[in-house]
Formats: structure tokens, C-alpha cells, sequence
């Protein structure tokens, strides 16, 4: 194991896992309760680790919702305290200046919209710094914590409200958005000023010396906008430009300098770069940017600066690691890199105190910590006790070649009790975007619950078929313009490779997706018919063609994806559609969707419904639409009845007694009384 670990020996703190029994396995339920951090925030001044914990609303008791976020804070000691609990969703976490306040942006109790708050490190409760007109979307403090910049995104006018009231309630289609405004507000004089800012602020950042601040503008508030024209502005305090950065495509965070001389951040060097991950650096007055690290066969997602380097979280392969770096590039060296430690978040202060988010196969998030004068990082959380009794399934790395020869990895979840003289049925999980990746972390959520498919008789398998991040810009780039062809013969290709191992059976492999994953369902029920027994999609594409005229981020999809518009190509929108193979397919398919989804409109389901059961010979096929449910369900409920139709699906079409599909009630496994 010497060869993961550089710099720094990792410790990690299992609370009381060694004396516990073991408990059977994974279930829906442990997934349904499962807790995890969320953010972290390091005070500037002191040891103290700000934290939200993520609580799952309990079905039944609590109002039906999407999670709880509470505010916790991890002493020097490493206990954690609570600060800010119950019904909360707090967001945002940073410190004042001083250290002597946390600081968060939320809606409690009769506030009308959601607020800056701040609540002091020796405990008392938390007051609003100041009560906007509008929420407050992104903020940062003056080095000397007596102003705060604000991004609000402004409300609907009085005159708009009154109008609804009256039963005008039209939607005039993307031509209502309200530009994000940016405010700075003087805590002593109790003023708020705004600055004129062409277009709508999405992020900002005040520099440590104090008279500037970079921005990130995009010309809308529309979700294409925010995804691919943000672009970066040095402005004065009064709102004059000093200077711009000419940041082409994605844009992710980007921080200061301590001396505020230069400006890091993650972005991309062409705007076909589906994901942002390189790290970059400009003058702090704008300018020409360079890259750090142009030969990085990974993504960066995380950065901080770390006294006169720049720390960094890099995703590569399956794996992660934190590195620091000069801003000319040169004295990189990785500090943290262990096999199965998925950093998720870092954050740190002046003083060397350095804290990470992080999960591996056996837990979700929680936080660690590196303990000063030592080579040592400690987990220092544990928000499942109850996990560490429960018998985990084993985890494995996956490399096998592409019809090509493209080398590829995944991950892949064993049978708990695997017989090597058996050979057990599959479930495919497919990601989503396709610029994202699946690590060696955690891997179970209600809508791929790995743990509980190993702990039932599946193997369940991860690819990171190409496209995916983690592998630096020429893999990510090498599915523009091909969709649903190497990208999709590549799970394929995945799926032979573990029968050959002689770990599955060809005869039961089910495979299942979220949004692009759900493409990759969609297209393996049809196209890939002979191959898979049962599919389970989730918010899925069907109809190219009709995807790109019905999705908020058409512009994304034509510029990082497809590289072509449909009236340019309409035999490689019309071919790599799903609906398209609908006659030939047999696979039973379970579509579920969320009725308010913009990014992938619920009417690509409706089309793939409608378009199977029309054949003369159709498929089981059963369409499940969640009311209110955007892109991926949120609300506890509908996350519980998601994970039950899923697994019931599998069991019924892998191993169980197929034909017709099982009965569209459920039991929910609730008091009907209460």
C-alpha cells in the first residue's frame, strides 16, 4: 500500500465499528437514512471547523422535502458541536474575517427571502447581517470585516405580483429573468450600495488588499448562460472595471492570492471543454491567463491557496489527490493520495490548519482533518454510527480495453456471499452528464444503490465509459460529436468483459442511469436490446432531436456535446435516438421522471413510452412521472418510492419471474394510521 500514500499517512477513526456485531447488509432503508457533510469552512483565525450536516427528512414525521442542512462546528479538540438544528437548510459557510462569527445565507422561520446570517463562535443565536429585498445568492467579506459584497438575485416586482393575484399568471418563456445584483453593504453605517454591473453576477470574490473585487457576469440569468458564459471581471468598489480575464467556456471557483497580486481559478482553455478542470492563473488586474498544470491527465474541481502555493483536489482515474503548487507552476508535490479516499472539498487558513470532505468505499462524506506537526490525516466525524455495523459489500477496481483499445476503468460491487462456481446476475449503473466520473469512493445512492444490489445477489458495476472526466481534456473530448456510439459500446464492451472474467451471467444484466445515464438506458433497451433484460431510466433522452428544442442548455449541448446543429446533421440526431430502434425492442423498461424537469423535458419519456407500447410486440414498459420533481428527485418520498419501483424492477426481470411487470402499487412499509 506505500505506493498511495505520499507525505501524508492517513488515520482513520471508526467509531465504535470494532465492537459491533455485524448486521446483514444494505438495505433501502439504512440508504434512506443515511447522513452526511455537506460543506466546510476553516476559521482564519483559529482550529475551528465549520460544517453542515445533511439530514434526511424521516417519511411519515417529518413534512415531505428535500434534506435537512445543519450548521456544526468541530472544536480544535475534534468534538462537534451543534449550532444551527432541527428544520434548517443552511447553505454558504465562511467565517467573518475576525473568526469570531459563522456566517451562512438561509430562509428560516417568517423570513420572506433567504438571508445572510452570522452567528458568533461562543454560542448565542443567529441574527440576519442584513434583510434584503431578494435572497442573497454569493457573498465575501472585506479583509478588514467591515463591508460585505452581496450577490442578490432580486425579486418579482410589486406591480408582477399584483398581476398574478388578478389570475395573470402567463409565462412569457426565457424573456422574465431578473439579472443577479451586486450590493456592498457597510455593517457599521448600516448602508447598502449598488454597483452598476452589466449582465447578472454569479460569483464574487473581494481581494485581501482590499480595493477591488472579482466577479463572474454572465449576459442572463438563464441556466445556458451560467453554464458556459461566465466570464471574469476585475471591478473597483465602486463598480469601474479594471480589467477582464478572457475565460473561454466553463467556469468554476477561483480565489486570491494572500497578497492579492494574482487571481487562481478553475476553468477551461477552449469553450469545447465540457468540464472545467484546469487550474489557472491571472494578474490580479485582469489580463492573459496562464495554465498551471497543461499536462494533467485529470480534473481539478477544488482550490485554495495555502501560503504561497496553490492547493488543489485532482481527480485522476478512480482516484483523487491534493497537491500544492507555485503559480509558476513549478515545486508541485502531492501532500494526501490514498487508495479509496475520495477527497470531495478542502478548505484551510493562514495558519497551516487544513481540513477535506472526503468518502471511501465503506462511508459518505465526512470531514478530516491534518493534524499539525505530523504526517497524519484523521477523520474526524462520524454522522452514521450505525454503519459501521452493518456488512458492507466488497469494491474493486475494473480495467479492461475498448473494442479500439481503449484502456478504461470502473468500479465494480460483488454478490456479499460470492460463490466463485456461480455466476450472478448484473446491474448497470450508468453516470450522468457524460463530463463526470465515478471514484473509488462511496458509490450507494437512492437511485444506485450498489451496496444494496451486492447485499441481494447483483454485482453492480460503475463504468467510466469515454467522455467521462478524470482523464484529462483529450478523453473527455473524444465523444463530441459521436453520440451513442463508442461512448455506449464501451459499457457494452464492459459488461462482456465480467462475463468473460466469468463473474456474470450474460442472460440477467439490467443496467440503469440518470439523464445522460438514462440516454444510456434508454439506448441499451433498444438499440442494445438482445443485451440487457431489464432497464430502469431515470430522467432520460429518447429524442435527440426534440431534446435539444426542449432543454434550458441547448447551447451547452451543441457546443461541448453534439458539435452540430440538427438542421446540419439530421441523420446523427435522428440515429442516435432511441425511439428510433423502438420496433426492434424487448428489453422490459421502468421510466421514471420528474414532471418539472428543464433539463431533460418529461416529454422525452412520454415520446419513449408512447413509442413502445405502440409496437405490435411491445416490451413491459411502465412510465412513472413524479409531480414537482425537477431534474433528480429531491423529496424524501419520492426518493423512497424511486429506490423501491428500481430494486423491485431488477428482481422481478433478473431474478425473478419476468414476463408481465409486478403490480404498480406499492407497499411502502409505512403505518397507514399515521
Amino acid at each position: 500500500m506505500q505506493q498511495f500514500f505520499k507525505g501524508i499517512l492517513l488515520v482513520i477513526f471508526w467509531a465504535g465499528a470494532t465492537s459491533m456485531a455485524w448486521s446483514a447488509g444494505m438495505t433501502l432503508e439504512h440508504i434512506a437514512k443515511l447522513e452526511q457533510v455537506g460543506q466546510i469552512a476553516v476559521s482564519p483565525t483559529s482550529a475551528h471547523i465549520a460544517m453542515t450536516s445533511i439530514r434526511p427528512r424521516v417519511i411519515g414525521e417529518d413534512e415531505d422535502g428535500r434534506s435537512y442542512s445543519e450548521l456544526h462546528v468541530i472544536q480544535p479538540d475534534g468534538s462537534v458541536t451543534p449550532f444551527v438544528t432541527g428544520k434548517v437548510n443552511v447553505g454558504s459557510l465562511g467565517w467573518t474575517p475576525d473568526g469570531e462569527y459563522i456566517t451562512f445565507v438561509a430562509k428560516r422561520d417568517d423570513d420572506e427571502y433567504a438571508f445572510l446570517y452570522r452567528i458568533a463562535l461562543r454560542g448565542g443565536e443567529a441574527e440576519p447581517i442584513v434583510k434584503t429585498e431578494g435572497s442573497v445568492s454569493g457573498y465575501s467579506f472585506a479583509p478588514n470585516g467591515a463591508k460585505v459584497a452581496l450577490i442578490i438575485a432580486p425579486p418579482e416586482s410589486k406591480e408582477r405580483k399584483a398581476e398574478k393575484k388578478m389570475g395573470f399568471s402567463q409565462v412569457i418563456f426565457e424573456e422574465e429573468w431578473r439579472a443577479n445584483q451586486l450590493f456592498i453593504y457597510d455593517l457599521d453605517a448600516g448602508e447598502k450600495s449598488a454597483l452598476d454591473i452589466e449582465g447578472s453576477v454569479q460569483q464574487v470574490n473581494w481581494s485581501p488588499v482590499g480595493d477591488r473585487l472579482a466577479i463572474a457576469v454572465t449576459p442572463r440569468q438563464l441556466v445556458d448562460d451560467t453554464l458556459m458564459f461566465q466570464r471574469i471581471q476585475i471591478i473597483d468598489l465602486n463598480g469601474g472595471l479594471i480589467g477582464r480575464v478572457e475565460n473561454p467556456g466553463k467556469l468554476g471557483d477561483m480565489i486570491w492570492s494572500p497578497t492579492g497580486d494574482q487571481l487562481a481559478f478553475i476553468g477551461t482553455t477552449m469553450v469545447r471543454d465540457p468540464r472545467e478542470g484546469r487550474l489557472l492563473i491571472a494578474p490580479g488586474s485582469g489580463g492573459a491567463y496562464t495554465e498551471m498544470m497543461p499536462g494533467l491527465k485529470g480534473h481539478i474541481w477544488y482550490i485554495e491557496w495555502h501560503g504561497e502555493k496553490v492547493g488543489f483536489i485532482s481527480y485522476e482515474g478512480v482516484e483523487t489527490r491534493y497537491g500544492q503548487i507555485a503559480p509558476d507552476g513549478s515545486r508541485e508535490e502531492t501532500l494526501v493520495q490514498a487508495e479509496g479516499l475520495v477527497l470531495a472539498a478542502v478548505s484551510s487558513n493562514a495558519s497551516g490548519e487544513l481540513a477535506f470532505v472526503a468518502n471511501t468505499p465503506s462511508h459518505p462524506r465526512e470531514v478530516y482533518r491534518s493534524v499539525k506537526g505530523s504526517n497524519e490525516l484523521t477523520r474526524v466525524t462520524d454522522s452514521n454510527p450505525w454503519l459501521g455495523s452493518v456488512e458492507l459489500s466488497r469494491q474493486t477496481v475494473v480495467r479492461y480495453e475498448a473494442q479500439d483499445g481503449l484502456a478504461l476503468e470502473g468500479l465494480l460491487i460483488w454478490p456479499m456471499d460470492y460463490d466463485p462456481n456461480k455466476r450472478y446476475p448484473l446491474i448497470v449503473g450508468v453516470h450522468g452528464g457524460p463530463e463526470s466520473h465515478y471514484s473509488n469512493g462511496w458509490l450507494t445512492t437512492y437511485a444506485l444503490p450498489g451496496q444494496v444490489a451486492g447485499h441481494e445477489g447483483y454485482f453492480m458495476f460503475y463504468p467510466n465509459y469515454r467522455g467521462s472526466t478524470g482523464r484529462g481534456v483529450e478523453f473527455t473530448l473524444s465523444s463530441q460529436g459521436r453520440p451513442a456510439k463508442e461512448e455506449f459500446s464501451d459499457i457494452v464492451d464492459g459488461v462482456d468483459h465480467l462475463i468473460d472474467e466469468g463473474l456474470v451471467d450474460g442472460d440477467r444484466v439490467g443496467i440503469t442511469g440518470g439523464s445522460y445515464g438514462g440516454y444510456a438506458t434508454a439506448w441499451a433497451a433498444t438499440y442494445y436490446t438482445e443485451r440487457f433484460a431489464a432497464a430502469v431510466m431515470n430522467v432520460g433522452l429518447s429524442d435527440k432531436i426534440a431534446m435539444l428544442g426542449t432543454s434550458d442548455i441547448a447551447q451547452e449541448l451543441y457546443l461541448v456535446h453534439y458539435r452540430t446543429w440538427p438542421w446540419e446533421n439530421w441523420n446523427l440526431y435522428r440515429e442516435a435516438s432511441p425511439i428510433y430502434y423502438a420496433q426492434q425492442a424487448k428489453t422490459p423498461i421502468l421510466i421514471m421522471h420528474g414532471a418539472a424537469d428543464p433539463r431533460v423535458d418529461p416529454t422525452q419519456s412520454r415520446i419513449l413510452y408512447r413509442y413502445l407500447i405502440l409496437q405490435d410486440n411491445p416490451p413491459p414498459t411502465r412510465l412513472v412521472l413524479y409531480p414537482g420533481e425537477g431534474h433528480g428527485n429531491q423529496r424524501a418520498a419520492s426518493r423512497w418510492d424511486y429506490s423501491l419501483r428500481l430494486m423491485r424492477w431488477m428482481n422481478h426481470y433478473l431474478n425473478g419471474p419476468g414476463g408481465e411487470p409486478p403490480p404498480y402499487q406499492l407497499d411502502y412499509g409505512l403505518d397507514s394510521e399515521d
